[in-house]
């Protein structure tokens, strides 16, 4: 197929935006250490009694942002929201704000045999099966988080004594056009989980240049022929310890 069909590739370097955050975004500050969370019940759990230092702005309903403290040290909180798009949307509001140094936790199907529900994977790459990272940087088939925030988490983790793997994501926009055949040949490349927000934030990442590193638990289970549910989300109990250890990687950094 002739590339020039296909708008994804044509990247434009150029840094300056119609829209930049820090002109749509209000001019608050929040702490550079951040914990991304895609778990609705954890960060209800953990801001009861608390008011958000700011309420990021989209159509569906604001995304609050919580401020919290561990070990005498101030850490942001936030759920980016489902699909890359929404979660590049608001980590560049988290970055705008002052965040810097970021560890997200959520969770993932699971394509490879051997792993039980709630497995810890840190991502090393991310195969960019979506369109949000192609806006950030020049066309490719990966993109890495920061080695800086990786070794946090994965210090963190052998701390606590968490079976853990390292290794490819993939990251998709098409969560009922996962195919069987797809399925196989990113196992053949070496992808472990599949989710629908890493490419995106590794790219912005990489493009406002903060620190930013990700841990996901392993949920419903694709390498089998059929699909197993394994009740991956109301593991509450494997949420709320993935978030635990999120605070204290990126404490770390």
């Amino acid at each position: 197929m002739d590339p020039s069909l296909v708008a994804l590739t044509e990247f434009d370097a150029d840094r300056r935006a119609v829209l930049e955050p820090r002109t749509y975004f209000a001019k608050v500050s929040i702490p550079e250490r951040v914990v991304g969370c895609f778990f609705h019940d954890v960060i209800a759990a953990v801001s009861v009694g608390l008011e958000p230092a700011y309420r990021i702005p989209v159509e569906h309903g604001a995304h609050p942002i919580w401020v919290i403290e561990r070990d005498g040290v101030e850490v942001a909180v936030f759920n980016p929201g489902v699909g890359a798009p929404l979660a590049a949307c608001c980590l560049e509001a988290v970055i705008g704000l002052g965040g810097a140094k970021i560890v997200v936790c959520g969770g993932a199907g699971q394509l490879v045999p051997g792993f039980a529900v709630g497995h810890v994977v840190v991502p090393t790459s991310a195969l960019r099966d979506e369109g949000t990272s192609f806006h950030y940087l020049e066309p490719g088939r990966y993109v890495e988080p920061s080695s800086v925030a990786v070794a946090a988490i994965v210090a963190e983790l052998e701390t606590k004594g968490v079976p853990h793997e390292q290794g490819r994501t993939w990251t998709t926009d098409g969560l009922f056009r996962e195919t069987r055949g797809k399925v196989e040949r990113r196992v053949q490349e070496g992808c472990l989980t599949v989710e629908m927000e890493a490419a995106a934030l590794f790219a912005v990442a990489a493009f406002r240049g903060i620190t930013l590193g990700q841990m996901l638990y392993c949920g419903d289970d694709m390498s089998a022929p059929e699909w197993d549910y394994r009740d991956w989300d109301t593991q509450g109990s494997v949420r709320a310890s993935l978030f635990e250890l999120a605070l204290g990687a990126v404490l770390r950094l």
